[in-house]
């Protein structure tokens, strides 16, 4: 399902995917130019994959809002037997960033010969000569089992670095290609960097392969590791309902990551079938009056005697006004929502456990909290299968000379996404679509808004 992508009006997106120049070397994969022969086929740059498939009958639409599609190219810009790539890993931990350094590293090397491949350590601190790390030699022996387990082999980290630093280091080590794996604050710092050789006149492709577990890349349909972090998600769910369905009264808890956009709250809730609330940061609520959260609790524990809630961590923004608040942020000027004065969870188990101490009435509250089990995992088999496709696509279009764009997936077709495209948006869950009402058909929860009839039903 396609959440909306929000964009300030005033803005033209702009769909062209910027090359180094002629591909002059022929490609070693050694394809079909020729359609139906049973041999796989080159992808010619002018395939499009339309970003609009849902039309008006009637309707005019407009074709150039479409992506170039992602594939091998018949030519190259870099000569394979001479060119260095080089891999940085950037932001939290995320499953199947191990499997997309692995399959950049095997497809360049076996694939297009190329041998010369470097791990910048610990995100783009690497490329600031102030940190002192060394980059890491990537073949394939160094690759070899990092699949089967999670986390970033090179290492990461959060935090802005300077462009003309990075660009010197880069030039230092004579890198010809730079692959970025991670979320819109990695791609922000891809861009930078490709503006700036793009300044300094240095053929330097940047790809950025999207890493986010809460799946809000714009322009992208799905991250890798999001499936994954579904799955763990829900057997984290399946243990609350467990402990809630044997006490009297009893509610699981279970807060799910997820800062601006709550699709691993969503998913997992309809995976589960058995969330009564979800909670995400796209849709306000309130917990006190007749209609807000706690009230709608007592009411379904005196119905049903169980409840099961899941709020992603982002909900802590209703907490507190945050735009006047000193709250506690990341090296990469993120919100942390697992501080105090953000922290869902905890306001969320103290103001329930306050509620039914009040009113006298027996309760028993079990809290879960699973992110940093989901975050460490390896990838799971979709997972898995979804890392590999876009690292070779990633590979693809690196040799081809792309840069300044990123590897996504849309409408099951493999894209270039130019990173000031993703860049000018963001994805969200919207609430008049099809997946919240997919959850709040599956949970049967009210609005927790005034006004509004609530009931204490669902499963």
């Amino acid at each position: 399902m396609h959440e909306r992508e929000s964009k300030p009006p005033t803005e033209t997106p702009e769909w062209h995917v910027r090359t180094l120049g002629p591909r002059t070397f022929r490609s070693p994969l050694g394809l079909s130019t020729v359609l139906g022969d049973g041999v796989p086929d080159y992808v010619d740059d002018r395939t499009r994959i339309l970003f609009d498939v849902e039309l008006l009958a009637g309707i005019a639409f407009d074709p150039t809002r479409a992506f170039e599609k992602a594939g091998p190219r018949e030519s190259l810009f870099f000569d394979p037997t001479s060119v260095r790539a080089a891999i940085v890993t950037s932001g939290g931990l995320c499953p199947g960033i191990n499997d997309v350094i692995r399959s950049i590293v095997l497809h360049l090397h076996h694939k297009y010969g190329v041998k010369d491949v470097l791990g910048i350590r610990y995100g783009f601190e690497g490329l600031d000569p102030a940190c002192g790390h060394e980059p890491m030699i990537l073949d394939p022996e160094a690759v070899r089992h990092i699949h089967t387990r999670g986390g970033t082999v090179i290492g990461t980290s959060r935090g802005r670095r300077e462009p003309a630093v990075m660009m010197d280091t880069l030039e230092r080590l004579g890198v010809d290609i730079l692959f970025a794996i991670g979320g819109d604050g990695t791609m922000r710092a891809a861009h930078v960097i490709a503006e700036e050789a793009l300044r300094r006149g240095r053929k330097l492709a940047v790809v950025g392969v999207p890493k986010t577990i809460d799946n809000d890349v714009a322009y992208v349909d799905k991250t890798f590791g999001f499936e994954t972090a579904v799955s763990m998600a829900k057997v984290a769910i399946d243990a609350a309902h467990t402990e809630a369905l044997s006490a009297r009264n009893g509610v699981g808890l279970v807060k799910l990551m997820g800062r601006e956009a709550g699709f691993i709250a969503a998913h997992a809730t309809l995976a589960s079938h058995d969330v009564n609330v979800c909670l995400v940061p796209e849709v306000r609520y309130e917990l006190d009056g007749e209609h807000g959260l706690l009230a709608w609790l007592e009411r379904r524990l005196a119905a049903r005697g169980h409840a099961v809630i899941v709020a992603a961590e982002g909900c802590g923004k209703f907490l507190v006004p945050t735009e006047t608040l000193a709250a506690p942020r990341d090296p990469s000027g993120n919100l942390r929502f697992a501080a105090r004065e953000l922290d869902i969870g905890a306001h969320l188990r103290g103001r329930i456990e306050q509620h039914f101490r009040d009113r006298h009435l027996p309760l028993t509250l079990k809290y879960i909290d699973p992110s940093y089990m989901i975050r460490g995992v390896p990838a799971n088999a979709m997972d898995a299968v979804f890392c590999d496709q876009l690292a070779r696509n990633a590979a693809h279009a690196a040799m081809a000379g792309k840069t300044d764009v990123l590897v996504g997936r849309w409408h099951r077709g493999f894209t270039h996404v130019p990173l000031a495209l993703a860049l000018s948006a963001v994805k969200r869950i919207d609430p008049d679509r099809e997946l919240w009402l997919a959850v709040t058909e599956t949970t049967g929860q009210p609005r927790f808004v005034s006004a509004v009839e609530s009931r204490p039903d669902g499963p």
